[in-house]
């Protein structure tokens, strides 16, 4: 079985030091255009799972084709023939997209790691960890870049060391991706626990709010407020 904790830190450190060896850039744009976005954000809303994950999935598993199923690239508005078979029919692209991130392996919504390590080893799950069971760079990441030169199973458990994904990888779009869209970023942060800033509650309407009149009690206004205080007593008290 393999150890995810390991492949986590493996791609953390593969992306710190990738270099991309092909143009991701007309791609990439296709991924961060405003109507891809606000699909791709849709999505996100009802999973949890980040716009720039999706889009990257869309064109890995579809080629960016709208007619095509996140889960295995089948047309959504039929039942898919391929794995996961069984799924469907949809009313909408939207619609198989949140079944494909919340009912079908590796339940991508299920995911609380959006680290860069998290991202990249869960988006590897997607497309199986035969590559890591090797000890290689899966293609499905890392396709276009200095850190896969070959190996690709070129069907289902045939693995050929000489052949080359020609497809474009996860990490090499997700790059592209930011660098047209600082928006993307991979803090860590589990969605689900995102919260707001707390508001300072104040215990009663008719307790004063601190200000320069009234500041907080052991606070540094207070303190400038009491030598001030003191010395305007000592000089109405002089003679």
């Amino acid at each position: 079985m393999t150890d995810l904790a390991a492949l986590k830190c493996a791609n953390a450190e593969r992306w710190a030091k990738v270099g991309l060896t092909r143009d991701f850039s007309s791609v990439a744009t296709h991924l961060v255009s405003s109507f891809a976005k606000s699909v791709y954000r849709a999505v996100s809303s009802e999973t949890g799972v980040p716009w720039a994950v999706i889009a990257v999935v869309h064109e890995r598993e579809c080629s960016l084709d709208w007619t095509r199923s996140l889960a295995q690239g089948d047309p959504w508005d039929r039942v898919s023939v391929h794995v996961p078979a069984g799924r469907g029919p949809f009313k909408s692209w939207e619609a198989a997209a949140v079944d494909a991130l919340t009912n079908c392996p590796p339940y991508a919504a299920r995911n609380k790691d959006w680290s860069i390590g998290g991202t990249l080893t869960m988006l590897e799950e997607y497309n199986g960890l035969g590559y890591a069971a090797r000890g290689r760079p899966s293609p499905y990441i890392w396709a276009g870049t200095d850190r896969y030169t070959s190996g690709k199973y070129v069907r289902d458990g045939v693995y050929d060391a000489e052949a080359v994904d020609r497809q474009l990888g996860c990490a090499g779009l997700l790059l592209a991706m930011m660098r047209l869209d600082p928006s993307i970023t991979f803090s860590g942060v589990p969605i689900a626990s995102a919260r707001p800033a707390p508001t300072i509650q104040f215990p009663s309407p008719d307790i004063a709010r601190p200000s320069i009149g009234h500041p907080s009690k052991g606070s540094i206004g207070a303190f400038i407020a009491s030598v001030l205080f003191a010395i305007f007593n000592f000089r109405r008290k002089r003679p």
